[in-house]
């Protein structure tokens, strides 16, 4: 008998990056410094706010452009209008359940938990000059009807000129629409969609190297602006919308997530970077695009990523609903203003309008709350001066909530349509992200 050797080279290993150049590390060491910095030398920490404010319009420049491109090449590439309507129900139904919970879910918390009881606040005393709008932008949709012609654009131009991120989806839609019913001959059209959305993604790709940078100027910015003893006597609030959003997670994302066959925390790992990133900054925007490329990567269809996750920014926004629930009733507590379960139950019918009343307003937060206590006309409008210096802790938390909501969605709507490759979705969750 002949023994035959073989001498197979075992395949090489990967070489793993030293943790300093981890974008996560770096974001968090930006924002610890930024922490001692704001709190240690104030003044030069209220100069750094344009490190922050830089970096989110480098984004904002492109997001709009990566919006029509994500949602042109996905729906116009399947070329099933049936398809894409479907999966639009199933998103819309999803967004509408989920954020239903998170506002039921908020006003139990914060009825349980009463931070708020015992202040004693007179309205009357408190700052007046509270904005409905934020930096000049346009006012939130006050009814039904508002909200659906705000829908559409006088013109395209002016949806992308504006940032408004519901009326650049609409627009998408039906230009992929038009262009799926063209067949072949749109196919040059598609390919360089393509190749403008990969430029775009290589400026992303440029952008995301100044993040820490970024986060170290942002957070400076708030720590030197309020100062960590004047967020003290609100803390008591933060801990509970802290608590809240963790049950949240616990109660509601970790369900759904066994329910689509994969582990919430394996695919909050996977996206650590962008989660930690939205933590620094408190704009969702800034991670969209990486969002994206990460979700088509762990294997949901092209056509699912670019109709649900630009759809999710406007519409499922389950930590804005726990901010809106839980800040509300903080001020009626505060200010002794009784509020029964037939208001509260008033209250829970009007933010699910007016949270979908603020989609596409960058930073409509407090101008929304705004309008929801000047609806109930029962909580004093001016109360809301009450949780300006922490508002900026608290939007870190609802956006890192949003974001973290918004990847569940698509991935379960994914599911939903037996559009996930499930080997590629398990094999990427166990490894975790691997940048290329």
């Amino acid at each position: 008998m002949i023994k035959t050797t073989l001498n197979i080279a075992p395949a090489p290993l990967k070489a793993q990056r030293p943790f300093y150049q981890d974008l996560t590390f770096q974001v968090v060491a930006g924002m610890v410094l930024g922490v001692l910095l704001g709190a240690l030398a104030p003044d030069i920490g209220k100069q750094l706010k344009p490190l922050g404010d830089i970096f989110i319009r480098l984004i904002q420049m492109v997001v709009g452009l990566i919006i029509f491109c994500t949602v042109t090449h996905g729906i116009a590439s399947v070329r099933d209008l049936g398809k894409v309507a479907r999966i639009a129900i199933k998103a819309m139904v999803y967004f509408e359940v989920v954020t239903s919970i998170a506002l039921v879910l908020g006003l139990v918390t914060i009825n349980l938990l009463k931070p708020g009881v015992g202040m004693h606040i007179d309205p009357a005393l408190l700052h007046t000059g509270v904005t409905t709008a934020k930096d000049g932008a346009a006012a939130v949709p006050t009814g039904a009807g508002d909200f659906l012609v705000n829908l559409v654009p006088n013109s395209a131009i002016e949806a992308f000129a504006k940032g408004d991120i519901l009326q650049i989806l609409v627009f998408s839609v039906l230009f992929a629409c038009g262009l799926a019913s063209l067949g072949e001959k749109a196919q040059p059209v598609l390919h360089v969609v393509d190749t403008v959305q990969s430029a775009l993604f290589w400026i992303i790709r440029q952008v995301m190297k100044i993040a820490p940078i970024a986060a170290f100027g942002a957070i400076a910015f708030t720590v030197a602006q309020f100062g960590l003893a004047t967020l003290l006597p609100l803390g008591a609030l933060i801990l509970e919308f802290l608590l809240t959003c963790v049950l949240f997670f616990a109660l509601v994302l970790a369900p759904i997530s066994a329910y689509a066959g994969f582990n919430l925390l394996k695919l909050m790992r996977y996206f650590r970077e962008e989660l930690v990133l939205v933590l620094g900054t408190s704009s969702s925007e800034s991670v969209f695009p990486q969002l994206t490329a990460k979700l088509t990567r762990l294997g949901v269809n092209e056509s699912v990523v670019g109709m649900v996750l630009p759809t999710a920014y406007s519409f499922n926004h389950d930590g804005t609903c726990l901010y809106f629930a839980a800040v509300a009733v903080f001020l009626a507590q505060a200010t002794g203003t009784a509020l029964g379960w037939e208001q509260q139950l008033g209250l829970l019918a009007i933010l699910l309008l007016t949270s979908k009343g603020g989609a596409g307003v960058s930073g409509s937060a407090i101008a929304v709350l705004t309008l929801t206590l000047a609806a109930t006309k029962t909580i004093p409008v001016n109360s809301i001066a009450l949780i300006l210096g922490i508002h900026r802790i608290l939007s870190a938390m609802f956006v890192f909530t949003n974001i973290a909501g918004n990847c569940v969605a698509t991935v379960v709507v994914g599911h939903w349509e037996k559009a996930v490759n499930r080997e590629t979705l398990r094999q990427e969750l166990d490894t975790g992200y691997q940048p290329a």
